[in-house]
């Protein structure tokens, strides 16, 4: 008969084995729940609070779970490195160490996907109980339930991140960067404009658009490193491959981040390069893809080429005037990430027909 895992062993091996990572993100989640419902406590103390909003049950939950998804990442990464105990990690096995960076870009994007998640179900819930109030009590338990929440789920995805689920991290968080910046953005018109005119005000519609696409980029250099490592390759000429291909995928990310990294109205030659030259090498990759990694299926290989003549045939409504520049912006952004998350799973399949 098997027995439960003691606590006393639990504290020395939190990540040992899935009882062990279920209990620790337990005691994490209780630990975050007391703290929280502490700080809601004095925040609210004494006073009745609106759902969503300045001063907010809503914007208490997104700072605070923002900030402890943060802190719930890096201590996550660093037990899993540091433990000898834990079991194999699907990120290990591609043999591509990890950086601060990559953990850092990580952990803003949860952080940022917290924050703005939970923003926006605030504001979704104080539309359904249109002016209700939460008193002290409520408010610290709501609060501390909600960050809790946070810290639970953070913990078990940072000790299990996968290559696969790095791409949908870039997913989310690309995702509600965008849409942040598009719902606070100052001048209501600006996809009348291009895409890039979010980024280019002082305010925060332009810094969360410019620091959505820098993060993107790392996580995307990140990505390119765990996507390639799994292509099997055994000649040189497989092997040169591989390696043009994980350094197009770095190209691109260090592209993207050099867009939000030069906004429009500050640099505009920079800029233009930036976003034209990723369009570039992603457009060069897909066509040479076929002869540069054989062992890719054809299936993905063809999908490449519609995603492709779907741009260019976007781009020709353009010239002509039929679409705005931002349709094809979007478009064309939607496109890319997608083949992207569907390249990484196909290269994560070939590991483990490799592996069979």
């Amino acid at each position: 008969m098997s027995q439960s895992v003691p606590i006393s062993r639990l504290l020395r091996h939190p990540v040992a084995n899935s009882e062990s990572l279920e209990s620790s993100a337990l005691l994490i989640g209780a630990g975050v729940f007391v703290v929280a419902g502490i700080v809601g406590t004095l925040v609210f103390w004494n006073q009745s609070a609106p759902i969503a909003g300045p001063g907010s049950v809503g914007q208490f939950v997104a700072i605070g779970g923002g900030i402890v998804a943060v802190v719930v990442l890096v201590a996550a990464r660093i037990l899993v490195t540091a433990s000898s105990t834990s079991p194999p990690n699907p990120l290990d096995a591609t043999g591509v160490r990890m950086h601060w960076f990559d953990i850092a870009a990580l952990a803003l994007a949860y952080g940022v996907i917290a924050l703005l998640g939970w923003t926006a179900i605030a504001d979704v819930v104080s539309k359904s109980f249109i002016g209700a109030v939460v008193y002290t009590f409520s408010a610290s338990i709501l609060g501390g339930v909600a960050i809790a929440l946070t810290a639970y789920a953070v913990f078990l995805s940072a000790v299990s991140l996968t290559p696969i689920m790095l791409s949908y991290i870039l997913a989310a968080f690309l995702a509600v960067g965008t849409f942040a910046s598009m719902l606070s953005a100052s001048d209501p018109l600006w996809w009348k404009e291009n895409l890039s005119t979010l980024g280019i005000s002082d305010d925060f519609s332009a810094r969360a658009f410019n620091i959505t696409l820098i993060i993107a980029g790392v996580i995307v250099t990140t990505i390119a490193h765990y996507a390639t490592a799994t292509i099997p390759a055994s000649t040189p000429k497989e092997i040169r491959g591989r390696t043009l291909v994980r350094t197009a995928l770095i190209v691109m990310g260090i592209l993207l981040a050099c867009v939000g990294l030069f906004p429009l109205d500050e640099n505009f030659g920079l800029h233009n390069v930036s976003a034209s030259g990723m369009a570039a090498i992603f457009v060069a990759m897909v066509i040479g893809l076929r002869g540069l990694v054989p062992a890719m299926p054809r299936v993905f290989i063809l999908l490449g080429y519609v995603f492709v003549g779907v741009i260019v045939v976007l781009a020709v409504f353009y010239i002509t005037g039929y679409y705005t520049l931002t349709a094809v912006e979007l478009v064309a952004f939607l496109l890319i990430f997608s083949w992207l998350i569907v390249f990484l799973r196909n290269t994560d399949a070939m590991r483990g027909g490799n592996a069979a």
